[in-house]
């Protein structure tokens, strides 16, 4: 089990020791001791899971203090490309766009700490999503991004036209207009 750092301060790629043998693979998806040698001390309170098809884009999402959430990523079945966007103010990445593949192949997970938006979008014909949250969902904080903000410039990798999108995402806010109380 490693984590890996990236370029954005809290934002990390986890990826587990797989056992495979003639009858398939093993992996410890979660592991508390693991994490906390890390330096990774978080209690989780909530797993959600979703299931969806090629094209979908779910996001940028996100939940303002007090009710932010630190997610830990993780594909079940098929491909997905994972977005997130620093909403951090004073921080080395603010307002800068991370993307990572998971898929249940290569079993990649993604620690996305509090003060960024999340996405992902659906690159195989269906795909499972799996992640645990810090803290429990709360509607009357909840806030987005738009995914098509030209600011952002994100490639979803999704071909033109076949983009699948919630009526409540495509009416989300642009980067410089979105609601924002996130400190690094």
């Amino acid at each position: 089990m490693s984590f890996i750092k990236t370029e954005f301060p809290g934002l990390l790629i986890f990826e587990p020791k797989v056992f495979n043998d003639s009858r398939g693979y093993f992996y410890e998806s979660y592991n508390e001791n693991t994490c906390k040698a890390e330096g990774i001390d978080i209690k989780f309170v909530q797993d959600n899971q979703a299931s969806s098809e090629y094209g979908v884009i779910r996001g940028l999402h996100y939940q303002l203090n007090p009710y932010a959430q630190t997610k830990f990523i993780r594909v079940l079945s098929g491909k997905i490309l994972d977005v997130v966007v620093d909403l951090r103010k004073g921080s080395p990445s603010f307002g800068k766009v991370f993307s990572q593949e998971l898929s249940a192949e290569n079993h990649l997970q993604l620690l996305v700490p509090k003060g960024f938006a999340h996405g992902y979008s659906v690159l195989s014909k269906s795909a499972e999503v799996f992640y645990k949250c810090d803290e429990f969902y709360n509607k009357e904080n909840e806030a987005g991004l738009a995914y098509n903000d030209s600011s952002l410039n994100i490639d979803w990798q999704i071909e033109a036209g076949k983009e699948i999108i919630s009526g409540k995402d495509l009416f989300q806010p642009t980067f410089e207009n979105c609601k924002n109380n996130f400190r690094f």
